[in-house]
C-alpha cells in the first residue's frame, strides 16, 4: 500500500447493513440516509458478504442471528479480508452472549435490539471516528518510517554505504547497537532508521540524552519514581524505559552517565526489569537498547571511568559514524537536500550554489559534522539576495580557509602527480613544521589527531630516531 492510498480521505461514507429483518432494515437506512451516509443493504450473511466483495464499504452493520451465513462468520470474514474495517454486531436479547464473542474477534461494538435513532446514530459515529484516528495514525507512521529510511541516507560515499549495510542488518535482529562517532556526525537518525526497519516499528521510539540532565534527576528521568518518593514527587512518572516499552529507547551520549546509573541500566539489560524509585517490586519492561556516544568508551574502561560489563553489553554490535571531513563525497549531495529543505520551509524559491561554495565546503574540515552544515546551509539561505549562493554568503571561517588554501602556490607536472603523495609529503611537511608534535600539526591541518594518526598509518609515517652514538672508549 502506497502513502497515498494510506492518506486520511474525506469521501462520503458507506454503510453496509445486513439484517433479515426488513422493517428494522427500512428504519435503519432511513436513519443513516438522513445522517449523510451511503447505504447498502443485504437480506442475510451470505448477500451481504458477496456485497462487502463487490462494493467499497466503510462500515458494516450486521445481524448476529442470520440464515446460512451468521453474522460471527461475516466478521471473521471481513476482517481477514480488511481488518480495518469497524463492524458493529446487532444482537437481541438472547445473542448477547455471541455479540460478546464476536468482540473478542475484532468486532468494534455492539447494540442490542430494539435501539433508538440516538443510540444507531451514536455507535456508526464512534466507530467512524476511531477508524479515521487509525487509518491518520497508520499514514502519520509511514511518513515517519519513510522519512527515516535507509534508503532516504545520503550514503554515497564508501564510509556511508558501509554504516548504512551494517545498521540494515541490525534492524532485523534484537540486540543492542553502540553508536560510535563525533557530535552532529547523524547518530540519532541513524538510530531511527534501525528502529523504523525493526520489528518493533510500531512501538515508540524514546530518545533521553545522559548528559543534559541533571544527575540527581537523571534516576527518575530513566526509572520513574512513585508520589512522595522524595521531595518533589507529587504525582506518579513513568520513566523513558516504561515508554518505551515493547519500543526502543536510544540513550544518547552514554559515556556521561554516572557510575551508579551505569549499575541500573546494566541490570535493565540483563534482568528485563526497572526498579522505580519508591517501588517496592520492579517493573519488567520489553526495551530493545540503542547507545551512542561521542567519547572512547573503550579509554574509559581503561581509565575506570566506565563499567566494561556493561560496555560489552552494548557493545554487541559498534557502528562507527564517519565524520563529515571523512565522506566528503557526500556533500554535494547534502548541501542539495539541505538547500530544499530549508528553502521550502522559508517559503523562498531554491537557489543554486556557485562552485567556490562547493570548493570552500570541501576544503574544510567540518569540525561540527552534519549539524555544522546544515546550520551553514540555513545561514546562507536567509542571507542571500540573488538566488545564487556564493563565497559571500558563507560565514568567515568557511571563507578564510578558502582564500587561503587558494594562495598556496604549486608547480603541477605536465605529466601529472599523484594525489596521495601529495598528502603523504603536506602530512611530512605539518609534521616537521611542528617538531613531530602530533596534536600541533594536526590543529594545523585542521583535522582531529585521531584523523592524523589513521593517516600517519596509511602511509608509514614514524619520526625518523637518531642513531646510537658509538660508545667511548676508556
Amino acid at each position: 500500500m502506497t502513502r497515498d492510498q494510506l492518506k486520511p480521505t474525506s469521501h462520503p461514507k458507506t454503510v453496509l447493513l445486513i439484517d433479515d429483518d426488513e422493517s428494522l432494515r427500512r428504519v435503519v437506512e432511513y436513519n443513516l440516509h438522513e445522517e449523510g451516509y451511503g447505504v447498502l443493504t443485504a437480506v442475510d450473511g451470505a448477500a451481504g458478504w458477496r456485497m462487502f466483495q463487490a462494493e467499497a464499504v466503510d462500515l458494516v452493520l450486521t445481524d448476529v442471528r442470520m440464515p446460512e451465513m451468521d453474522g460471527v462468520e461475516v466478521l471473521t470474514r471481513i476482517k481477514a479480508m480488511q481488518p480495518d474495517v469497524p463492524v458493529i454486531m446487532l444482537t437481541a436479547h438472547g445473542t448477547i452472549d455471541s455479540a460478546v464473542e464476536a468482540m473478542k474477534l475484532g468486532a468494534f461494538d455492539y447494540l442490542t435490539k430494539p435501539f433508538n435513532r440516538e443510540q444507531l446514530k451514536a455507535a456508526v459515529r464512534k466507530a467512524f471516528e476511531v477508524a479515521a484516528l487509525t487509518t491518520e495514525n497508520r499514514y502519520l507512521r509511514q511518513v515517519v518510517a519513510d522519512r527515516f529510511s535507509f534508503a532516504n541516507m545520503i550514503a554515497g560515499s564508501r564510509a556511508m554505504r558501509a554504516v548504512t549495510e551494517t545498521a540494515g542488518r541490525v534492524a532485523l535482529s534484537d540486540t543492542s547497537v553502540l553508536l560510535e562517532g563525533e557530535s552532529g556526525t547523524g547518530k540519532e537518525l541513524l538510530a531511527k532508521a534501525i528502529h523504523f526497519h525493526s520489528s518493533r516499528a510500531r512501538a515508540p521510539f524514546v530518545t533521553i540524552n545522559c548528559g543534559a540532565i541533571p544527575e540527581q534527576l537523571l534516576e527518575s528521568e530513566l526509572f520513574g519514581h512513585r508520589r512522595g518518593s522524595f521531595t518533589g514527587a507529587v504525582s506518579d512518572k513513568r520513566g523513558k524505559f516504561e515508554a518505551a516499552d515493547r519500543g526502543t529507547i536510544f540513550l544518547d551520549e552514554i559515556g556521561e552517565l554516572p557510575m551508579l546509573l551505569q549499575v541500573k541500566i546494566l541490570r535493565v539489560l540483563q534482568e528485563r526489569e526497572v526498579d522505580k524509585v519508591g517501588e517496592t517490586r520492579p517493573i519488567k519492561v520489553d526495551v530493545r537498547v540503542i547507545a551512542a556516544t561521542n567519547r572512547d568508551l573503550e579509554k574509559m574502561v581503561a581509565d575506570g571511568t566506565f563499567r566494561d560489563d556493561l560496555y560489552y553489553r552494548l557493545a554487541v554490535v559498534s557502528i562507527r559514524m564517519p565524520p563529515l571531513r571523512e565522506r566528503s563525497d557526500d556533500i554535494p549531495f547534502l548541501v542539495d537536500h539541505f538547500l530544499s529543505k530549508h528553502a521550502e520551509r522559508l517559503g523562498r524559491e531554491r537557489p543554486t550554489a556557485e562552485r567556490g561554495v562547493y570548493s570552500a565546503f570541501n576544503l574544510y574540515a567540518w569540525p561540527g559534522n552534519i549539524r555544522e552544515l546544515e546550520n551553514v546551509i540555513e545561514r546562507a539561505l536567509v542571507l542571500d539576495q540573488d538566488g545564487v549562493l556564493g563565497l559571500d554568503d558563507l560565514p568567515e571561517r568557511l571563507r578564510t580557509r578558502e582564500h587561503r588554501v587558494a594562495n598556496l602556490r604549486m608547480e603541477l607536472p605536465d605529466e601529472g602527480i599523484s594525489l596521495e603523495d601529495v598528502e603523504r609529503e603536506l602530512l611530512l611537511a605539518a609534521l616537521h613544521k611542528h617538531g613531530w608534535n602530533q596534536t600541533r600539526a594536526a590543529a594545523f591541518l585542521n583535522i582531529t589527531r585521531s584523523t592524523l594518526l589513521y593517516r600517519m598509518q596509511k602511509f608509514g609515517l614514524e619520526k625518523e630516531k637518531k642513531p646510537a652514538e658509538p660508545a667511548s672508549q676508556p
